[in-house]
């Protein structure tokens, strides 16, 4: 099963110059206990932007141009042989915005928490799922507030 998680602003923005648009300590905690145990799959540009490499507690896959090669924990892959290796195993797609693009197809749920604010310096976009007919929103929090920012964990499904 493939998932992915994200966060997002107003305008579906998740980032800007390699960096996240907001850090919310309970969101990298949702981040943490939704992806620890699993195996993470992103784009050159987001392990680069990792402050710990690989994350700890989870086999990285880090999806570029090239032959397969593996060391402890992390692997380096292009995106066929990513998706041609895939099994049952519980994937999570992490990042960057050309790798959500490329796997949300394949994904089985998509894991947002929403930042209700606009942010004025954004590069990289997620889709909206809310424009589309694929994907049906589920809930997970009440609205939640960080040094005046609100934001919420949603689930988004995809339609069978």
């Amino acid at each position: 099963m493939i998932s992915a998680i994200v966060a997002v602003d107003n305008n579906w923005g998740i980032g800007y110059n390699g960096d996240l648009l907001e850090h919310i300590p309970e969101d990298l905690k949702f981040f943490k206990s939704m992806t620890t145990g699993k195996t993470v799959v992103m784009g050159l540009n987001t392990w680069e932007s990792l402050p710990v490499k690989p994350l700890p507690h989870r086999y990285n896959i880090v999806i570029k141009p090239g032959e397969l090669h593996k060391e402890a924990m992390t692997a380096y892959m292009d995106l066929e042989t990513f998706i041609d290796s895939l099994d049952d195993s519980e994937i999570f797609v992490i990042g960057g915005g050309s790798i959500y693009r490329q796997l949300l197809p394949f994904c089985d749920h998509v894991y947002i928490t929403k930042i209700y604010k606009e942010h004025e310096n954004i590069d990289t976009y997620f889709p909206n799922l809310d424009i589309t007919t694929d994907w049906n929103a589920v809930k997970l929090s009440d609205i939640k507030e960080h040094n005046g920012i609100m934001y919420q964990f949603w689930r988004y499904d995809r339609n069978s």
